[in-house]
């Protein structure tokens, strides 16, 4: 009845969990989840035989480190998201508590903390010193972009004895765990290499939710309220809110759905124009006729056709964006005013503010889950793959199939839902 995706084992697991004295319920490889779940994603006459299922992640009754002697390291990378600590604490407590590891390293600045060049010496963590980081945003761990030389971090993780290296971060550190895995691999190491995904885009291919995302868009839906107050008490008051979303606009989008007051939601997959008659501004004049207000909210990476394209890029390897939020913020003054219309234009930018705040109580317990479970799979020997959230369990995903980015679907049932929310038009382009 189908078959389960293979993930890389580091060999067979012959020494029993130290959960079965805790009369733990475990799973086996052959516990599945199905990964297409449309059947339009299926050809006509396609067998049951040809189902293909994830492997459900859980704790394993036979696992294949002897605990006593095992090395965890743990490193965050890329920009800051609710929840990393959570991460953090759930990995260390799960290897200290639940397996009795020998210790757990912290590795500071993201990959840098990897290259000895950069003298970023390892954090040993233990449950003091990470009981109470989940009440903190932030990483304690602190953070780095770009790559760096893969034999120099496969050489620290040998100098440092490493065993399992839990990998937090989004498309370029999971690229980057890859990288030390194969390497690991060419080498004839045996160290399990595990990638939490972590995207405050929400805009990871595969992951049904990574974690921080709730907690973005609570913060993003109070910060339209004090939009929505502010474009309200003044004459023809527009409150515009720049929200996270560099090619995705998952968190603008469902801070629409999620909070009435916004009227326009522009984001990255559908383009717009601001000029014209059927342009954004002359929408937006139609509104605030009407009603005398309106709340803005974009996405960071919405309407970069409308710069001059550049070739800059970050040390993530990132297209550099052009701020679209102080852009519609000026152009909007100079629209209105060749048009002899009063405007009042309130601006709100709270990326970082969102991005530095603890995780909500929802996104804390799903990163208490995904780091047990990163933890329940490297000792049983797996590696090279992530766990993450699909079909509403958590399951282990080879490295390979994270690949395209997910996006909204112009067509799809969440941005119809934004556009029945906002009442905005389904197109604002002139062509």
């Amino acid at each position: 009845m189908g078959k389960i995706i293979p993930i890389d084992t580091l060999g067979e697991c012959k020494i029993d969990s130290p959960f079965l004295a805790q009369q733990q319920n475990f799973f086996n490889d052959d516990n599945g989840v199905i990964y297409r779940v449309h059947s339009l994603d299926y050809p006509a006459g396609s067998s049951v035989d040809e189902i293909e299922y994830f492997q459900r992640a859980g704790a394993r009754e036979k696992i294949y480190f002897k605990p006593e002697d095992v090395t965890v390291g743990v490193v965050t990378c890329g920009g800051l998201c609710p929840g990393l600590n959570d991460v953090i604490r759930a990995v260390t407590f799960c290897a200290i508590e639940g397996y009795g590891v020998k210790r757990v390293l912290g590795f500071q600045y993201g990959y840098e903390g990897l290259v000895s060049k950069y003298f970023h010496p390892p954090v040993e963590l233990d449950t003091d010193n990470t009981d109470d980081i989940h009440e903190k945003g932030g990483t304690i761990l602190k953070s780095s972009r770009g790559p760096q030389d893969v034999k120099e971090i496969v050489r620290s993780l040998r100098h440092y004895k490493v065993d399992i290296l839990i990998t937090v971060g989004g498309d370029g550190t999971l690229r980057g765990a890859r990288s030390i895995q194969e390497e690991i691999e060419a080498q004839g190491i045996q160290i399990a290499v595990i990638g939490v995904p972590k995207t405050i885009d929400n805009d990871i291919g595969l992951i049904e939710r990574s974690f921080g995302y709730e907690t973005a868009v609570q913060g993003a839906w109070g910060v339209v309220n004090c939009a929505h107050a502010e474009a309200k008490a003044y004459r023809h008051g527009v409150g515009l809110v720049k929200l996270m979303g560099r090619e995705s606009g998952w968190i603008a989008s469902s801070t629409a759905t999620s909070n009435s007051n916004v009227n326009f939601c522009l984001i990255p997959e559908v383009p717009f124009d601001i000029d014209g008659s059927n342009g954004f501004f002359e929408h937006l004049r139609q509104r605030l006729e009407r009603k005398d207000h309106a709340v803005v909210v974009v996405a960071e990476g919405a309407g970069q056709n409308l710069f001059a394209q550049a070739e800059a890029k970050d040390k993530s390897g990132n297209k550099k964006l052009a701020d679209i939020g102080t852009f519609l913020r000026d152009e909007m003054y100079r629209w209105f005013a060749g048009k002899n219309c009063e405007i009042n234009i309130k601006y709100f930018d709270p990326s970082y503010l969102i991005r530095s705040t603890p995780a909500n109580a929802n996104d804390a317990e799903y990163c208490l889950s995904l780091g047990y479970n990163a933890m329940h799979a490297a000792m049983a020997g797996k590696t090279g793959m992530v766990v993450g959230l699909h079909n509403n369990r958590l399951v282990h995903m080879p490295f390979p199939m994270i690949g395209a980015r997910k996006l909204v679907d112009p067509h799809g049932w969440n941005w119809q839902a934004v556009l029945q929310t906002t009442h905005q038009p389904a197109r604002m382009v002139n062509a």
